[in-house]
């Protein structure tokens, strides 16, 4: 790991932190270290705004986990911390060795469904030592990630999908992965649908629920 990288105050660790200074902190660090790749970090900010929205769906005490985990779960783009080439287990790893806990690494590392990718990248079992939870915190973070594009902007989870499979290629580990994890992600965005109508909020995401059944 790089020096400049372990130079990080430990301020920003949050192993002792109040709940809801988490999330500046993780905005904090996201923008410490993915301010050399824009774009990404354009992303990352579109998909926590787009989480603080969706924190409608989770319950209160598991909102600030959720806005942090969507601001830090692309910090495995960072070429400083790129190890394995596949950027969730990348930024778990990190966020893991300088303090952030477990909760947040796990998020991190199983986000958008890695887990059918990381098969692909011979990866699977070193994912593994992260938990993969299916609930409500999870949904809801997969949906932000994917109905936000590369640069923030609000997508539907089809455009998303669509503009993954051209910028990675169909001999890719995304696009291998994709018969297995497609389904995944809409029906994310078919449960997180559901959770919002049940406190009478209608969104773009009803459209996007009824493209998925």
């Amino acid at each position: 790991m790089p020096n400049h990288l372990q130079t990080v105050k430990r301020s920003k660790r949050t192993k002792r932190r109040q709940t809801p200074q988490i999330v500046a902190a993780a905005a904090d660090q996201t923008r410490y270290i993915l301010g050399v790749v824009p774009d990404r970090l354009a992303h990352s900010e579109g998909v926590a705004r787009r989480a603080q929205f969706l924190t409608q769906t989770v319950a209160q005490k598991d909102a600030p986990l959720l806005v942090a985990a969507a601001w830090l779960h692309d910090v495995g783009y960072a070429p400083e911390l790129r190890d394995t080439g596949f950027h969730p287990l990348d930024g778990a790893r990190y966020l893991r060795s300088i303090g952030w806990s477990q909760a947040i690494c796990d998020l991190v590392a199983h986000h958008s469904g890695a887990r059918f990718v990381a098969r692909f990248h011979d990866l699977d079992k070193q994912l593994a030592r992260y938990r993969f939870s299916l609930d409500a915190v999870s949904d809801a973070l997969t949906v932000a990630d994917q109905t936000t594009g590369l640069f923030g902007e609000r997508v539907t989870v089809e455009q998303r999908m669509s503009d993954m499979l051209r910028r990675h290629g169909r001999d890719s580990a995304n696009a291998l992965a994709h018969p297995d994890r497609e389904p995944y992600l809409r029906e994310a965005t078919v449960r997180v649908t559901a959770r919002l109508e049940s406190f009478g909020v209608h969104t773009e995401l009803t459209e996007l629920a009824a493209a998925a059944h």
